[in-house]
């Protein structure tokens, strides 16, 4: 018979509190059998099983989306295992930039040379371009071509403290247009107009010299509505957002 543990030594052995056990057991993620007595008992199934629970947990997964994924036949034990790993690796990567930096600016402060423009925004540029790749990068490449990708990601870590200024400027500014845009109810008012122009000027900051055109722009613009992720981070602003972002960029160019 292989190791059987009580819930509390369940609990003990891997940190996770006996409330949270329950919990996961309610939500079908875990599976105890249970003694004559009635008492639960884990096994090496339930260490496996709670394993790739706290891994998903780890890497932001929803208890919903992890059950799913766990139940699914053709899940594979090794291949999240790996994608964990390279994700980990990923984040010990930008952690370790940051503390050069950090290092950097404390030896600075304390006598040492100043830090240069590009050393203090470096790790941060470094890591937006990283982040990018992990999550659009093998679609963008796909569509774009590598060489416009790595053009794009050049102009980015080389973008000077006043056009990386400008770029968080040029996002916050979208925001305001773009939920007045929505609250005057109009796609071609001022406000979607200035909209559509701040996010024209968004993708001439980031994109290498010669991509930016009306005709990418409107072609990247109708792609959001197609792809949940970007109609969710505009939707988040407000409701309609995207589509009123989209309408705004067609009637720029119509004009």
């Amino acid at each position: 018979m292989g190791r059987c543990y009580s819930v509390g030594q369940f609990a003990r052995l891997t940190g996770v509190s006996v409330r949270t056990l329950h919990h996961y057991e309610e939500q079908g993620l875990l599976f105890p059998q249970r003694s004559a007595n009635g008492y639960r008992i884990y096994g090496e199934d339930e260490e496996d099983r709670l394993q790739q629970v706290l891994l998903y947990r780890e890497m932001g997964l929803r208890l919903a989306d992890i059950r799913k994924i766990l139940d699914d036949p053709s899940f594979d034990q090794r291949d999240a295992l790996v994608r964990h790993l390279e994700e980990l690796q990923a984040r010990e990567v930008r952690i370790e930039r940051l503390i050069a930096s950090v290092k950097r600016t404390l030896q600075s402060l304390e006598g040492g040379a100043p830090m240069d423009t590009e050393e203090k925004f470096e790790a941060f540029k470094q890591d937006l371009v990283e982040k990018n790749e992990r999550k659009y990068g093998k679609e963008v490449r796909e569509r774009w071509g590598d060489e416009v990708v790595d053009a794009s990601n050049e102009k980015m870590r080389g973008l000077s403290q006043t056009e990386w200024q400008r770029g968080t400027e040029i996002e916050a500014e979208l925001k305001t247009e773009l939920i007045a845009a929505l609250e005057e109810g109009d796609a071609a008012g001022a406000h979607a107009r200035r909209a559509a122009e701040l996010h024209a000027e968004g993708l001439r900051l980031f994109w290498p010299e010669g991509l930016y055109a009306p005709e990418t722009h409107r072609a990247l613009a109708h792609s959001y509505l197609a792809d949940e992720r970007f109609k969710a981070y505009y939707d988040a602003w407000m409701p309609g957002a995207t589509e009123m972002l989209v309408k705004a960029i067609d009637n720029l160019y119509d004009e």
